[in-house]
C-alpha cells in the first residue's frame, strides 16, 4: 500500500535551552550544556538537573487548568499551542472532529505524585488535593491539549520509556495514513527532575556525579562520560497529509518519510548488545521512506552519555552507515528529558534539515576509542547540505523507535 505523504507543518518546544523552538534551536547550536544545581535536589548525592527557565505556565493555561495539572501537562499544552500558531492554524475554525492528539509520557505526573505522598505522610490524608488523580494519570497531557485545543479526535497518551515522544509521532503518521484524521499534534512530555527519580537514578549508576561541574557532566559519546543527567521539557509537531497542507497554502518544515518501532523482548533496562532489533526498526522506517542508508546524511542519536548505551548505539550507526553520515546527540546540551526527548531531537532534525545546519554534541572532547569511529559534530554547528535525516528513541523495556525524515523542497 502506497502512503499518502506526510509534513511537519508546525512545531513547538520548552527545553532547558528555552521556552520556544527557535529559542531551543539557538540554544543546541551554541554548543554549551543547561544543567545546572537544582534546589529541589539539594542534598542528594547528584543535586543538579536540567530545567526549563523561566516557564509560567499561567501565560498557557487558565486558572482551572492550573490547579489540575502536573508541570508535565503544562509544558505539553503549552508546547501544543505554539506547535499550532506555528502551523498557521486557527483551533476556533477547524473541525475539531478531524484532530487527533498523541502526547507521549515516560513519567506523566510523577512530580505532582512525589508532593502529594511527602505531604501524606507528613501531615495526613486531608492535605493530598482532590486533583491528584488527573494530576498523574498518564493520559492527561493528551487530554489537556485536546480540551486546549478543541481537538476532538483520537486523543491518545503514550508510554514507552525514553522512546515515548517518537513513538507518539509514528502513531500520528499512521493515523493520518489510515484517514483516521486531518491533523496531528503528536510529541512528547515529562519533568522528571525530582528527588526520588534522582536517588533512584543515583543508585542504579546512571547518573553523571559530576557535582563539582554540572555544566561538563553530560557528555554522549565523550571518553570521561559517566552518565546522563536528568532534565525536563516537552515538544510538539503537527503534522498533515502533504497535500492537504499545500492545498491550504501551508509552507512544510519537513517530510515524515518513514517510522518504526520494535521491541527488544530481551531485559528491562539493557538493551539489545548488538542493537539488532533497534536495527530493525531503523531499516524498516528507510524502506519506508525509500531511503537506502547511504541517503543519511545526518543522525540525530539517542546519545544518553551512559558507557553501555552509546557504545551500542555507536555500533549500529557505524554497522548500518559505513558512509560515516554526521551524528550528534543534543543530550549534551539538555540532558535527558525522558518521554520528550524523542519528540525533542525529532523537532531539532527538521530544522537540521530546514537550516541545513547540524548542532555539536556538547562536551564531547575526546571521543571513547572504544566507539567505532564516527563522524560526530563537535564544538560548533556544521553548516552541511542534509537531505535526509534520521532520528534514534530508545527506551527501557527495549522500545526502539525510529524516525526518518526528507528535506521539505517547499520550506
Amino acid at each position: 500500500m502506497t502512503r499518502a505523504a506526510v509534513s511537519v507543518t508546525g512545531l513547538g518546544m520548552l527545553t532547558p535551552a528555552g521556552t520556544a523552538a527557535e529559542a531551543t534551536w539557538r540554544g543546541v547550536l551554541a554548543g554549551t550544556s543547561t544543567a545546572a544545581p537544582d534546589p529541589a535536589l539539594a542534598g542528594l548525592p547528584v543535586d543538579f538537573s536540567c530545567r526549563v527557565p523561566d516557564f509560567r505556565p499561567e501565560t498557557h493555561l487558565g486558572d482551572r487548568a492550573l490547579w489540575r495539572t502536573d508541570r508535565c501537562t503544562q509544558l505539553a499544552v503549552a508546547a501544543a499551542r505554539e506547535a499550532v500558531r506555528d502551523a498557521d492554524l486557527d483551533p476556533t475554525t477547524w473541525d475539531g472532529t478531524r484532530v487527533a492528539v498523541i502526547i507521549g509520557t515516560c513519567w506523566s505526573g510523577r512530580r505532582s505524585g512525589e508532593d502529594a505522598h511527602h505531604d501524606l505522610l507528613r501531615e495526613g490524608p486531608d492535605t493530598v488535593p482532590p486533583t491528584l488523580v488527573p494530576k498523574v494519570l498518564f493520559n492527561m497531557p493528551a487530554a489537556e491539549v485536546s480540551m486546549a485545543l478543541e481537538a476532538r479526535g483520537a486523543s491518545l497518551g503514550v508510554s514507552s520509556a525514553c522512546a515515548s515522544g517518537a513513538h507518539a509521532i509514528a502513531l500520528g503518521r499512521d493515523l493520518l495514513a489510515s484517514g483516521a484524521c486531518d491533523v496531528a499534534i503528536t510529541g512528547g512530555t515529562d519533568s522528571a527532575t525530582t528527588p526520588l527519580l534522582a536517588s533512584a537514578f543515583h543508585r542504579m549508576g546512571a547518573l553523571s556525579r559530576r557535582r563539582d561541574d554540572p555544566a561538563a557532566a553530560s557528555r554522549p559519546f565523550d571518553a570521561g562520560r559517566d552518565g546522563f543527567v536528568l532534565g525536563e521539557g516537552a515538544a510538539v509537531l503537527v503534522l498533515e497529509r502533504t497535500a492537504d497542507a499545500l492545498r491550504r497554502g501551508a509552507t512544510p518544515r519537513a517530510t515524515l518519510a518513514g517510522c518504526a518501532s520494535t521491541c527488544d523482548a530481551l531485559h528491562v533496562t539493557a538493551p539489545h548488545p548488538e542493537h539488532r532489533v533497534a536495527e530493525a526498526a531503523l531499516t524498516t522506517a528507510l524502506q519506508e521512506g525509500g531511503l537506502a542508508p547511504h541517503d543519511i546524511d545526518h543522525i540525530n542519536a539517542h546519545g544518553t552519555a551512559t558507557l553501555r548505551g552509546d557504545a551500542i548505539e555507536g555500533l549500529l550507526i557505524a554497522r548500518v552507515f559505513p558512509h560515516a553520515p554526521a551524528v550528534t546527540s543534543p543530550k549534551g546540551a539538555l540532558g535527558h528529558t525522558f518521554g520528550a526527548s524523542g519528540a525533542i531531537e525529532a523537532a531539532l532534525t527538521v530544522l537540521t534539515l530546514q537550516h541545513q545546519l547540524i548542532p555539536p554534541t556538547a562536551n564531547l572532547d575526546a571521543v571513547d576509542p572504544d566507539i567505532p569511529p564516527l563522524d560526530l559534530v563537535t564544538k560548533t554547528a556544521r553548516e552541511q547540505r542534509v537531505d535526509a535525516a534520521v532520528s534514534h528513541a530508545f527506551g527501557f523495556g527495549g522500545h526502539n523507535t525510529v524516525l526518518a525524515f526528507r528535506r521539505s523542497p517547499e520550506s
